[in-house]
């Protein structure tokens, strides 16, 4: 196969972005198409050049057939959407019991967690895996309000330790998650904005007193229904087919959920505390667009030299 059809073929694959179960024989299924077209074509009197340029024009656009290929196959079944919905479940079924003070109850949840992401992380990354991947980060984050509870000097040589590390973590972890899709890294991220949301209803300052405990037994039933509303955002989101629709949901998502967090705390709707919460959730959906984009730019770029760099190469 030539080097334009092997790079045609490799754009759809990357624009296409299919479970890998299902990548192989889509590829494998198009590859044979394209192959018998050729076949055909050159049957037919032209040469090899002048069929592959025919019938990559016949074929089309990259991006149309990738996102015809995506939209066949990018719904979810119902145990996809089962598997993807449960961690938020699960989170939300500890506060809506009111479960969440019990260290076992936590505990089971969490090491439910672990093991569900690590079973998908090495079992191909299937979609269901990152809503459950989200949750590993929880600990960076109790650790950052754990830090808050040291003696003052402690505290200003922990923290700038801390917060590179912590960036660090998490840049990986979405670099991680993108190279199977974007949207997937917000997905993973989905609950973040939520998540902050509540600890600053609950407590402003970060710190946990007896008043912010009062808050979170009251506000803990709400809590609970929040995430029952991501596991039902995320059984929409692995049922639709089009794009569009997806980035749609999960641009919204949240805004119901902070809006209803900022106006019980705060007494009013429009103030800096919603704004921050809107620029961290629209930031959860755009930040892993922007690193995508990034990194395929460096990857196009390195792939140009690297093509000077071999055709200067001396022959024998």
């Amino acid at each position: 196969m030539t080097l334009n059809l092997t790079q045609y073929l490799e754009s759809i694959r990357s624009h296409a972005r299919l479970e890998l179960s299902d990548e192989a024989v889509v590829m494998s299924e198009l590859e044979a198409h394209i192959e018998d077209k050729l076949q055909e074509l050159t049957n037919s009197g032209m040469s090899k050049e002048e069929a592959t340029e025919t019938c990559l024009n016949q074929m089309g656009n990259t991006k149309s057939i990738a996102r015809q290929i995506y939209e066949a196959y990018s719904q979810g079944s119902w145990k996809q959407v089962l598997l993807a919905s449960l961690p938020h479940f699960l989170f939300g079924l500890l506060f809506v019991l009111n479960w969440w003070h019990y260290p076992g109850w936590i505990s089971i949840v969490l090491v439910l967690i672990l093991a569900a992401t690590v079973y998908g992380w090495c079992h191909g990354k299937p979609t269901w895996v990152f809503p459950w991947l989200g949750y590993t980060l929880l600990p960076v984050l109790i650790v950052g309000l754990m830090l808050l509870y040291l003696p003052r000097g402690w505290s200003f040589l922990a923290l700038p330790v801390y917060f590179p590390l912590a960036l660090w973590w998490l840049i990986r972890i979405i670099t991680l998650t993108i190279k199977r899709d974007w949207l997937f890294s917000s997905l993973m991220l989905l609950p973040l904005p939520i998540i902050i949301g509540w600890i600053l209803a609950i407590s402003p300052s970060g710190k946990f007193s007896e008043e912010s405990l009062q808050r979170l037994y009251n506000y803990a039933p709400w809590i609970g229904l929040s995430f029952m509303g991501l596991a039902l955002t995320i059984a929409v989101f692995i049922r639709l087919r089009q794009r569009w629709l997806r980035v749609s949901l999960l641009a919204a998502s949240s805004l119901p959920t902070l809006s209803l967090i900022v106006y019980y705390s705060t007494g009013h709707l429009i103030n800096l505390v919603f704004l921050g919460l809107l620029i961290i959730m629209w930031g959860v959906l755009l930040v892993p667009l922007l690193m995508e984009r990034r990194l395929k730019n460096k990857k196009a770029i390195s792939g140009r030299y690297g093509e000077k760099g071999s055709s200067t190469v001396p022959t024998a």
